[in-house]
């Protein structure tokens, strides 16, 4: 199962001209999941979203119009793969204790939040990751998004892709 993970995308009506960097679409037309850590901001984006695969979505602190739509932490299991969801995992400093406490049975916590692109091991050898943001790079050298390959059980795959137009 090829599952592309995104999150800060900070998609608004009010500026059409920021989309999706074309590498992003790329990948999510060959997702068959995708996951949003938070900052999608409208439902139009989700549904956007939505036409390339089925989204699994929480709430992050700029998506004020989904409010009550998508929660604030989500936990789902794709082939096997225990997954958790948060949009802020808080300060570096204690977030592999907190994240484990959040979701002691997942496998994988995906986050968002700092726009900072990050895949480590936590409590338990459990797996942090961030995909960083595919539109605002912020201070990263780079806009990413998150690529995961799974399969009977486990994560085959997992990698950051740059997905800067050219």
């Amino acid at each position: 199962m090829r599952v592309v993970v995104t999150a800060d995308t900070h998609l608004r009506r009010e500026w059409p001209r920021r989309r999706l960097p074309r590498a992003a679409e790329a990948w999510l037309e060959r997702a068959d999941v995708i996951l949003h850590a938070g900052d999608i901001t409208q439902a139009e984006h989700l549904d956007q979203l939505g036409r390339h695969a089925p989204v699994h979505a929480v709430l992050g602190n700029n998506d004020r119009e989904l409010t009550g739509a998508l929660p604030e932490t989500l936990e789902l299991t794709l082939e096997g793969v225990r997954i958790g969801m948060i949009h802020d995992s808080g300060p570096v400093r204690g977030r592999a204790e907190r994240l484990h406490a959040g979701f002691p049975d997942a496998d994988l916590v995906v986050f968002g939040h700092s726009h900072i692109p990050w895949d480590g091991t936590g409590v338990d050898g459990q797996r942090l990751f961030n995909p960083g943001s595919p539109t605002e790079r912020r201070r990263m050298p780079h806009r990413t998004i998150g690529v995961l390959d799974l399969a009977d059980g486990r994560v085959v795959d997992l990698r950051l892709e740059v997905v800067d137009d050219p």
